[in-house]
């Protein structure tokens, strides 16, 4: 019997069909114009700011007081003497007379107040704010003035009419300037009303004559909710007047900058929090704290996460940008609602709303489209249909999980609990617009993201698609990331559909607990309040009793009466005190602002700008139409004005179509940026013969600038600066080293170093000091030159080699010419681990055994967990364990990225040691370093295990151009190998030693690239084999490397000439998408250079001609040479020059 499908379930489906159709068609059409798309939200957004920064100009979101004060409600019943505080409107009778109390407090700290220069700009800003400041707008039919409409009006008697309530200390001149100007005493005309001015007057001193403050203070009527907003406008219009006699300290972002406006609303809420906490219970203090501590893990989250996936922060930042979009859209929908949400007075609720967002949904959404997109080159693929199978194959998904939040949400904006309804409402709609602009805005920002990828790998002739393997990390690190990641899809069919809600859940389960503590009470994090105003303040009590007084002697005096107090506007005087910029450049700039605002809101201009903005628009899109095309297509467009270097390698050699397309190719000279060198300039110091006392030059230590040279000398060679301390005292980098020089080379022998020719200026110093040297005295300059170029794996490679022996590039520059006549060079990577081997004891033997039995078989994945734990890059690959009596000896063998590793490595290391020691406690570290690495010393372990990188390079040379270019034969060079290199190596008892001069090419390429030359020791392990084949017309030489210990990240090579070098070899830095990739090619580049040296030695060697090519080229003439003139010997064939 058929099972009839529920009315709830088919509802059900018909809704997840219209929200799919909805999903593919927003997709489709954003994939498909991804730029507009990107416009077109961006603009909606920027309406949306400034609709909301306007609103937020009328908020206390600027408020410029410093602690934040929130109103008091005083009220007074018909028989009341004296106004007490209550706490909600709902106890005041709707009879009673309403009053809003604003007050305006000038100060000057710095000067008295009580002058006629000073109370007449009061009286002219009070007659201003009085008569001409009009609500809500300037309009003749709609505005409105505080003396004629909105001040609280008294009516004492019937016939006499009613007047405002102003208490102003300029009533004792009758607000009249030419009274106040005629006063000769203003002291005795304040005594005489001392009652009333000790309140207005906060500080008033008789005695001395003085008072920095005084207080306005302004009745307003509160009987209707409209007159209470026209008197919030009229605050505001008060509170951000343009500076003048007085200037607002409310009006702090007058210029209207962004960075004035970020930096007020970032105090306002750091203040905000500052009162919450004060005022908050610990369950409070505890969820905020937590809130926050989850934003940020948030944040952190996204950006690495998404590094993960190839995207270093174009994708995170897009995903933040997409959040802050709805952030603001759900803001203005609030209002329009008119739910009033402020992020000043919520801002405890930020957090949350960071959380509740969350950023799971596009990091699924990426991580689907870059499945899809590694299934086939990008290249092949057509953008728009891989970002929409994607799409499709997470909306649904996504799209329930979002609907349940929303709901639960809904619930708790109908709770009816103040600050907690308007959070949950805020939240629901914010998730609503997150998932439309995911949708849309993000969605376009993918498809632009892989358009550029197909565009970079059309243009790149080796670009190939790389699957990413996933991190190995912790134990812990692991299970957490099973827990609340979505790893299911990875190596499984990606037309299979994986639900893994584990995400979602957890985050409904944190809403549904969160509403929950707030419904039940347990916590109120949204419904603190801050500090009031205190109405037991002289300058607020006596306007109250005075305004009580007025009440009880009026018409209405047997109505009760409430008033609401608020804080006082702060002004102070101005002091003409100069701007960060002159007036000669910011009433310009500030004009040109003023220009360009007026421009934008002008109803004709603004339309041709938004005309100007789509025709620019459409350009930008063909442009990047056509940048998508294959670089084939529009390569005959580009003009041939590059200026071109060909590099020939032997016109005497045929090369194949591919060799010369790969070796004689035309290389554009771009220009390069050329950086400049910290100090190259340095600072002009003091210079006297006079050196003064050292108690003097002791008190000048914070400001060395004003001390000599000979000073700071004096003060080291007294012991009150350390010699190694000169940089961080001094602060210039280049003088430390100066003056260190000068110490070094007076305490010396010689006394020579001071003026010696060792270079001291214009160098990087501040790359070097914490890094890479200690005790700086200048920098060694080591000639580099260039071999090559070689074909290295089809790639055409220029060697830099620093060195100060002569002949060998030139040797090995030759050697780069028989191999590139070749064919060129081939490597392969046969390992990759660096290694270290702690060190650590135990009692007895039997201790020491079971250690080694339980690392290699069920601690294994222990040990591992917890090395990993400590890096991103480094991962255990290995390990080997040895004993000796009852030391045993762990070899960690670990990939480290791009880094040589040492330090990564051991920081894994001692962590894993520490794992080990809680499994056996008896156990003792001897050293984490036990040599038995092995590290900079010559070990067979390193010959037979690795250590590095191990690479193998071959070539074949044709028989005819060992003869034409190394001036000897085929079997000449396989019998000098087979005696030197392999019989003479073994008669030495070599380890690793099976060749001509590995060290020699090893070490020129370390010193140039910035490697650490004491690893040359076990680097330059290295095995030479050379074999005649094609029945003994050809050569066949290869080098087998196990050790190359290099990196291009970190040591030496943050140094910008060693830079430049690996950038010429285009290895520099991490690789952006393989960690690895680029010290490991910087590896095979070596060893093919080492063969290459190999090559030319070992022949130089077969043919005789090393001793003479020595003698005749490293060997530098006299350097006062006589007039006579030189005689030039011809060069012997086979030399290193001219060969």
């Amino acid at each position: 019997m058929a099972l009839l499908s529920s009315p709830g379930t088919t509802a059900f489906r018909s809704i997840s069909s219209l929200i799919g159709r909805g999903v593919h068609r927003a997709s489709k059409m954003s994939s498909r114009n991804p730029i507009e798309m990107i416009v077109a939200i961006l603009i909606l957004a920027s309406f949306s700011y400034f609709y909301l920064f306007n609103l937020a100009r009328t908020s206390d979101i600027f408020s410029g007081t410093v602690t934040r004060l929130y109103p008091t409600t005083a009220y007074a019943d018909g028989h009341a003497k004296e106004f007490s505080v209550v706490e909600s409107m709902d106890s005041v009778p709707k009879n009673a007379i309403k009053i809003h109390l604003k007050q305006i407090l000038v100060t000057d700290p710095h000067r008295s107040l009580l002058n006629q220069k000073t109370l007449s700009s009061v009286l002219h800003f009070q007659r201003l704010i009085e008569n001409e400041i009009y609500v809500p707008d300037n309009t003749a039919v709609n505005r409105f003035a505080y003396n004629h409409d909105l001040c609280y009006k008294v009516s004492l008697t019937h016939d006499r009419p009613n007047m405002c309530f102003t208490q102003s200390p300029l009533a004792f001149w009758n607000n009249d300037i030419e009274v106040l100007q005629a006063d000769n005493d203003l002291l005795a005309t304040l005594k005489e009303n001392q009652n009333t001015a000790n309140y207005i007057f906060e500080d008033l001193q008789y005695d001395t004559s003085s008072t920095h403050s005084l207080v306005l203070s302004y009745a307003f009527n509160a009987s209707s909710v409209y007159r209470q907003q026209l008197n919030a406008i009229w605050s505001h219009k008060v509170a951000t007047l343009p500076p003048a006699d007085l200037v607002s300290l409310s009006n702090t972002g007058q210029q209207e900058t962004v960075f004035s406006w970020l930096f007020i609303i970032t105090r306002n809420v750091v203040f905000r929090l500052k009162e919450l906490i004060e005022v908050a219970d610990n369950i409070d203090i505890i969820v905020i704290l937590a809130g926050y501590v989850m934003m940020i893990a948030t944040f952190v989250s996204l950006y690495m996460n998404m590094r993960a996936m190839g995207s270093r922060y174009t994708l995170a930042t897009a995903v933040v940008f997409n959040g802050f979009f709805s952030f603001m859209l759900a803001l203005l929908t609030v209002h329009a609602l008119g739910v009033g949400v402020y992020p000043v007075v919520l801002a405890e609720a930020i957090p949350f709303l960071a959380v509740t967002i969350g950023f799971e949904r596009p990091f699924t959404l990426t991580k689907r489209v870059f499945q899809y997109s590694r299934e086939t080159p990008l290249t092949k693929q057509e953008i728009r249909k891989t970002i929409v199978r994607a799409v499709d194959s997470v909306a649904l998904p996504i799209a329930r999980d979002c609907f349940m939040e929303i709901t639960v949400l809904v619930l708790g904006a109908k709770s009816g609990i103040s600050g907690l309804q308007e959070f949950c409402l805020l939240s629901a709609i914010l998730l609503a617009y997150d998932l439309i602009i995911m949708f849309t805005w993000y969605t376009a920002v993918l498809a632009l993201k892989l358009e550029l990828l197909r565009i970079r790998e059309i243009n790149s002739s080796t670009a190939k698609s790389v699957e990413k393997k996933p991190a190995n990390t912790g134990y812990i690190r692991r299970t957490v990331l099973r827990a609340i990641s979505d790893n299911s899809a990875a190596g499984r069919n990606p037309n299979q559909q994986v639900d893994n809600p584990i995400i979602g859940r957890i985050k409904l389960l944190m809403i549904v607990g969160f509403v929950g503590m707030h419904i039940f009470k347990i916590c109120s994090t949204f419904q603190s309040s801050g500090p009031r105003v205190n109405i037991a303040d002289p300058t607020v009590a006596g306007v109250l009793t005075q305004l009580l007084q007025l009440h009880r002697s009026s018409l209405q005096s047997s109505l009760p009466i409430v008033v609401e107090v608020f804080p006082p506007l702060p002004f102070h005087v101005a002091s003409w005190n100069k701007g960060l910029l002159p007036a000669a450049i910011s009433e310009p700039l500030e004009a040109l602002f003023n220009i360009c605002a007026v421009y934008i809101q002008h109803p004709v201009i603004s339309k041709w700008l938004t005309l100007a903005l789509f025709v620019s628009l459409f350009l930008n899109t063909y442009l990047f139409k056509v940048a998508k095309q294959p670089k084939q297509l529009v390569e005959h467009t580009q003009p041939e004005k590059n200026t071109v270097v060909v590099t020939k390698v032997s016109p005497t050699v045929e090369l194949s179509e591919k060799q010369k397309v790969a070796v004689n190719q035309a290389v554009p000279v771009a220009k390069t940026e050329v950086r400049s060198v910290a100090h190259r300039h340095p600072h002009r110091y003091p210079e006297s013969d006079t050196v003064r006392p050292i108690e003097e030059c002791m008190t000048l230590l914070r400001t060395p600038h004003e001390l000599t040279n000979e000073e700071i000398i004096s003060l080291v060679q007294a012991g009150k600066i350390a010699p190694y301390a000169l940089e961080r005292m001094l602060g210039d980098l280049q003088r430390a080293v100066s003056i260190r020089r000068a110490l070094i080379s007076r305490a010396s022998i010689t006394k020579t170093l001071e003026s010696s020719a060792l270079p001291l200026e214009n160098y990087w110093y501040e790359k070097v000091m914490g890094a890479c040297c200690e005790n700086v005295i200048g920098y060694m300059p080591i000639p580099v030159g260039v071999a090559g170029p070689m074909l290295i794996d089809d790639e055409s490679i220029h060697i830099p080699m620093a060195t100060t022996e002569g002949c060998l590039v030139a040797s090995a520059a030759r050697g780069c010419k028989a191999i590139n006549a070749g064919g060129g060079a081939r490597t392969i990577l046969t390992a990759d681990g660096m290694t270290r081997g702690p060190c650590v004891e135990f009692p007895n033997i039997t201790m020491a055994g079971e250690c080694k039995r339980w690392i290699e078989q069920e601690g294994n994945e222990i040990v591992t967990a917890a090395f990993n734990s400590t890096s991103r890059f480094a991962r255990l690959r290995k390990l080997k364990v040895a004993l000796a009596g009852k030391l045993v000896f762990i070899r960690f063998s670990t990939t480290t990225g791009d880094a040589m590793g040492m330090n990564m490595i051991s920081k894994g290391c001692e962590k894993a040691i520490s794992v080990l020691s809680e499994h056996f406690p008896e156990m003792q570290v001897i050293s984490l370093s036990g040599n038995y690495c092995t590290d900079k010393k010559p070990a067979a372990i390193n010959w037979i295990e690795g250590r590095g990188k191990s690479v193998v390079a071959e070539a074949v040379i044709p028989g005819h151009v060992v003869e034409k270019v190394l001036k000897t034969t085929v079997a000449a060079l396989v019998e000098l190998n087979i005696s030197k290199n392999l019989i003479g190596s073994a008669m030495a008892g070599s380890v690793g030693g099976f060749n001509a001069h590995a060290a020699n090419i090893l070490t020129a390429i370390y010193l140039a690239t910035g490697q650490d030359p004491a690893q040359n020791v076990e680097s330059s392990n290295c095995i030479t084999l050379m074999k005649a084949i094609n029945d003994g017309q050809d050569l066949h030489i290869s080098c087998t490397m196990p050790s190359i210990e290099v990196g291009t990240i970190g040591g030496g090579t943050i140094l910008p000439p060693q830079q430049s070098m690996l950038d010429m070899l285009g290895v520099r830095g991490p690789h952006p998408t393989e960690p690895g990739k680029n010290a490991q090619r910087l590896a095979r580049i070596i060893c093919a250079s080492v063969m290459a040296g190999e090559l030319s030695l070992c022949a130089a060697l077969a043919a005789g001609h090393l001793v003479k090519a020595h003698m005749a080229h490293n060997r530098a003439a006299p350097a006062a040479a006589t007039s006579a003139p030189a005689v030039t010997a011809a060069p012997e064939p086979g030399t290193c020059i001219k060969s």
